[in-house]
C-alpha cells in the first residue's frame, strides 16, 4: 500500500519492537555486574543490574578477606513480592541482544499508552496534510529528500534533515493559499464596493454638455427612463443609465421626453442631455402635421430617407394591401389612395437606411391604433354612418375646413346635417371645396361655379350627395373627438369670411348668404 520500501522506506532491521515499526534508542546503561563478579559466589541475587537501589560495602572477616555475604539490601524484593523477576526489580534476561533495549518495560500500572507506530511519513500537524503542503509528489514523498536508506536512528523527530526544505515548501504551499484567498477576498471587496455604489453611491456621470461630437439617437415609442437612458448610453451620450434616470427624474418636465429621433453630442452629463431632449431643438424626427395629404407625406418620407421622388408613391401604390390596414379599410370603390387617412399625423423616428415600406408601416399602424381606442366601429353605427371607413372620411373633412380647433365640433355638426335625408337646405350636397381640390390636387378656395358644375368626379361634392369615396387627408386628434362629438346648434352653412383664419357659421340660407357678402367683401 505504501509501496516498494514498506512504511519506513527501508527494511526492519533485527526483532520486531513491541513498541512500534522501528526499534527504541535509549541512552547505555551503566553495568554494575563488572564491578562485583570478582566478590560474589556466582550468584548475583539481583543486586548485578539493579540500577535504582544504593550499594552496600562488603563485609570482610577477622583476617581480611571477604565474607562472601553482604548486608541486607532495604530495596531487595521478597520472596513473596508479586513483582519478583519483573521488569526493573529483578534480573532479567536480555530480550534484544543490545544495550539500546534498556531500560526494561515498566510495571503494567505505570506503563504509558503506546504510542503509534513511527513512520517516516509525516502528515503534518493535521495528520491529513496533502503531499503538496509538505512539499512532496503526489503520494507522499518528498521527492528530493534523498533520505531513504537512511538509519532510522538518524531520522528522528524534529532531526531530519530535510526539514528546513520542508518548512520553506510549506511556507510557500501557504503563501500560495494566503495569495487565493487575497484574491478572493479582493473580489468580494470589489464586487461589495460595486453593490454598494449601485444601491447608496452617485451613478456614473459625465460632466459637461458634450464633447462637440453629434450623433442621431432614436427612441422608440412607448420607452420609459430606462429604455431612454440605455439607447444614450449605447451611443455614448451619457456615462450611466441611472444617471439618466436621475435626471430625468429631477426634471419637473423629464416626463415628456418622447418617442422620435434626436440629435445629441457624446459625453453629455445626465441633466444636460434631459435639457436638451426637451428642447425643440434636438428633435429630428419626421413631423406629420394634421390634415396632410398623403401626396405631401409622400415627399417627406422621400426627403428624409434620401430616395429618389416619387419612391415612396410608387411603394404605396403597389404594396398598400401589404401595409397593414384594418379589414373594414379594404375595397372601396372609387378611392384615389387607399392609404389617404392612414398615415397618422405624429412625429416618427425616420432615418437614413430605412425602407419606405417600414415607414409607412409605422404610419398605418398608429393610426389603425387610434381609431380602435376610440372604439370606431361602435360609434360610426351610432353617429348614422355605414361603418368607421366613413367615420374617418368625415373626420377628414372636419380637419380640412376647419380653420381652428375651436370650429371642429361645428364643423362636424354641419357635415352630418347635410347628410341627412331631411334635410332640405341642400338636399344631402356637401358642397365642400375641400373635396374638389383634393381631386385637384389643388387647395383654391376660388373655384368657379362653371368649373365646379362640369366635374363629375365622386369626389366632387357639389355634383355628388353624400360623402366622398373616402378620406381626403390625415385628421389629427382633435378633429377625430369632432366628428365623435358634434355640436348641436343646428349649423348647416360656413363661411371662411376673412378667407384665412376665421370661420361663421348660419343656420338658413338667409344667413348664409350675408356672411358670403361679408367675404366677398374682404
Amino acid at each position: 500500500m505504501y509501496g516498494d520500501d514498506g512504511w519506513g522506506g527501508q527494511q526492519a532491521q533485527g526483532p520486531q519492537s513491541p513498541y512500534g515499526g522501528q526499534p527504541q534508542h535509549h541512552p547505555q546503561q551503566p553495568q554494575t555486574h563488572a564491578r562485583y563478579g570478582d566478590w560474589g559466589t556466582g550468584e548475583q541475587h539481583g543486586y548485578d543490574q539493579q540500577q535504582y537501589a544504593p550499594q552496600q560495602p562488603p563485609q570482610y572477616d577477622q583476617n581480611g578477606w571477604p565474607t562472601g555475604s553482604y548486608p541486607q539490601d532495604p530495596y531487595a524484593v521478597g520472596p513473596t513480592d508479586p513483582y519478583a523477576q519483573q521488569a526493573g526489580y529483578g534480573e532479567q534476561p536480555d530480550y534484544y541482544g543490545s544495550p539500546e533495549a534498556y531500560p526494561p518495560p515498566e510495571p503494567p500500572g505505570r506503563r504509558r499508552a503506546e504510542p503509534e507506530p513511527e513512520t517516516d511519513w509525516d502528515p503534518g500537524p493535521d495528520q491529513g496534510e496533502h503531499a503538496f503542503f509538505s512539499g512532496g509528489d503526489d503520494d507522499g514523498r518528498n521527492e528530493d529528500d534523498g533520505r531513504d536508506d537512511e538509519p532510522a536512528d538518524r531520522r528522528g523527530r524534529g532531526e531530519r534533515r530535510g526539514g528546513k526544505e520542508k518548512k520553506r515548501r510549506s511556507g510557500l504551499a501557504c503563501l500560495v493559499v494566503v495569495v487565493v484567498l487575497g484574491g478572493g477576498l479582493a473580489g468580494v471587496g470589489y464586487f461589495g464596493y460595486q453593490f454598494y455604489q449601485d444601491r447608496f453611491g452617485s451613478a456614473p456621470d459625465f460632466a459637461g454638455s458634450g464633447n462637440g461630437e453629434q450623433v442621431t439617437v432614436t427612441i422608440p415609442k412607448g420607452s420609459g427612463g430606462y429604455a431612454i437612458g440605455q439607447e444614450l448610453k449605447k451611443a455614448g451620450v451619457i456615462k450611466s443609465v441611472d444617471a439618466f434616470v436621475a435626471a430625468q427624474a429631477s426634471n419637473p418636465e423629464g416626463k415628456n421626453i418622447q418617442d422620435g429621433v434626436y440629435t445629441l453630442q457624446k459625453e453629455m452629463s445626465a441633466a444636460s442631455a434631459v435639457e436638451l431632449m426637451l428642447s425643440p431643438k434636438s428633435r429630428n424626427n419626421l413631423i406629420i402635421a394634421e390634415g396632410w395629404r398623403n401626396a405631401r407625406v409622400y415627399e417627406a418620407i422621400d426627403k428624409r430617407l434620401g430616395l429618389e421622388e416619387g419612391t415612396t408613391a410608387e411603394v404605396a401604390e403597389t404594396k398598400w394591401k401589404t401595409l397593414g390596414l384594418p379589414d373594414w379599410a379594404v375595397n372601396h370603390d372609387d378611392v384615389k389612395d387607399p392609404l389617404e387617412g392612414f398615415l397618422y399625423p405624429s412625429s416618427y423616428a425616420v432615418a437614413k437606411g430605412q425602407k419606405p415600406e417600414a415607414v409607412l408601416k409605422q404610419m398605418v399602424a398608429r393610426a389603425t391604433e387610434t381609431y380602435t381606442e376610440l372604439n370606431f366601429e361602435e360609434k360610426a353605427e351610432s353617429l348614422g354612418l355605414e361603418g368607421p371607413w366613413e367615420l374617418v372620411t368625415v373626420a377628414s373633412l372636419v380637419q380640412a375646413e376647419g380653420k381652428t380647433h375651436d370650429d371642429f365640433r361645428k364643423m362636424s355638426e354641419v357635415v352630418y346635417n347635410r347628410l341627412k335625408t331631411s334635410n332640405t337646405e341642400t338636399y344631402q350636397l356637401l358642397q365642400f371645396d375641400s373635396t374638389f381640390n383634393y381631386l385637384k390636387g389643388e387647395s383654391n378656395i376660388d373655384i368657379s361655379e362653371s368649373e365646379i358644375n362640369s366635374n363629375k368626379d365622386p369626389y366632387n361634392t357639389y355634383t355628388n350627395k353624400g360623402l366622398p369615396p373616402g378620406p381626403i387627408g390625415n385628421p389629427g386628434e382633435d378633429a377625430l373627438q369632432a366628428a365623435l362629438n358634434p355640436t348641436s346648434d343646428g349649423w348647416i352653412y360656413f363661411v371662411a369670411t376673412d378667407g384665412v383664419n376665421k370661420t361663421e357659421f348660419a343656420r338658413t340660407h338667409s344667413e348664409f348668404l350675408k356672411l358670403k357678402d361679408k367675404f366677398n367683401a374682404s
